[in-house]
């Protein structure tokens, strides 16, 4: 794969966007970074993650995050993940998309959802970040409920698409 240094920046809160990082992770040999916020709301069990993160999603909350390293010039290549939270990527990134102003990259997005679609999850961060060569994304349904080993090979055959 010709794909210069990865990184993968992703925000999980019930593990299936870790889950689907960290094999990104090992395919690449890229670098991680997990986005976490200072404080939530949104629990991880529970009907009412979708309730709380969908209110937060609609009034376009952007909670403070934990100090991170924001040296992103020494990778070629950015891989964003994130769950779909009201057919959008969660306030977590809407933050960190905010501060950073990522430019000249390869970029490849992916996310997890519980059910429905992807929505406008795609579109708003490429909107987010124009100044890129967008080079791919995916939408994973639920990979703990609906069969890890399929969502990694999905994975597997998405990154070697998109970085060969």
């Amino acid at each position: 794969m010709n794909q210069g240094k990865v990184l993968i920046i992703y925000y999980s809160l019930t593990g299936n966007t870790k889950l689907m990082a960290e094999e990104i992770a090992k395919i690449t040999g890229g670098d991680v970074l997990q986005l976490k916020p200072k404080n939530s709301d949104v629990k991880p069990k529970g009907f009412m993650k979708f309730v709380w993160g969908g209110r937060q999603v609609k009034m376009g909350s952007m909670p403070e995050l934990m100090p991170y390293d924001d040296n992103f010039d020494q990778y070629e290549t950015i891989i964003l993940g994130t769950p779909v939270w009201a057919s959008r990527y969660v306030p977590v990134f809407h933050t960190f998309l905010s501060e950073q102003k990522i430019k000249n990259k390869k970029i490849a997005m992916f996310c997890c959802q519980a059910g429905g679609s992807d929505g406008k999850t795609f579109g708003k961060m490429k909107g987010m970040l124009e100044g890129n060569d967008f080079i791919g994304e995916i939408a994973l349904q639920d990979p703990q409920k609906k069969g890890l080993e399929t969502a990694y090979e999905r994975i597997r055959s998405w990154i070697g698409d998109i970085l060969a």
